[in-house]
């Protein structure tokens, strides 16, 4: 079976894996530059971070055999994309525009095998937020869990209580959606069971 490196340093991202049997062989942060470009549609910006993730790890770490795994996630209001939130007032912009309303969360995942070829999925949640009101976003913001999260949230913590409903897989809105990419790693020989 090819070794298989995770390009990303999320804990997240390793705990999804860890929950499908998934054991990387080695992680490696993805340091690339995540500016969307002008006029860049979210779905063409997750695929290309996240292939532009894999060849970083790539390149920078010398890996010439095995399977690189990276992901992007991106949460996106119609075609305007949310940024991460580098800190509390990001994160209160993030929530006043995700309140009552519908977003899209779309995760690329990309498979990188030897021989320079990658596949790619994009897989999309869709998620509608109930009103929230200023006292609840003040305490979110409080408890600094929307840092550094895209969108500034983070489903699997406190901001689940704001969800109205969830269409689509919860791992993904996590950042990584795992039936995606179990069948992407299965495609390019890794086997394990799950």
């Amino acid at each position: 079976m090819p070794a298989l490196t995770l390009a990303s340093e999320s804990p997240r991202r390793l705990a999804l894996l860890a929950q499908a049997g998934i054991v990387p062989d080695r992680v490696c942060a993805a340091g690339i530059d995540e500016t969307p470009r002008p006029g860049e549609l979210p779905r063409d910006y997750a695929l290309r971070l996240a292939a532009e993730k894999a060849e970083f790890v790539i390149n920078s770490f010398g890996i010439s055999g095995g399977l690189v795994l990276a992901a992007d996630t991106v949460v996106a209001c119609g075609r305007r994309i949310l940024p991460k939130a580098v800190d509390k007032i990001a994160v209160e912009a993030c929530l006043n525009m995700l309140s009552g309303r519908r977003h899209m969360v779309l995760t690329a995942v990309a498979v990188a095998a030897p021989g320079g070829f990658t596949r790619r999925r994009v897989v999309a949640t869709r998620v509608s937020f109930r009103r929230l009101n200023a006292e609840e976003i003040a305490v979110y913001i409080a408890s600094g869990e929307g840092v550094g999260k895209a969108g500034g949230y983070a489903i699997q913590g406190r901001a689940e209580c704001f969800v109205q409903a969830l269409n689509g897989p919860y791992s993904n809105v996590v950042g990584l959606p795992l039936s995606a990419t179990v069948t992407l790693l299965r495609g390019c020989g890794y086997s394990f069971p799950c």
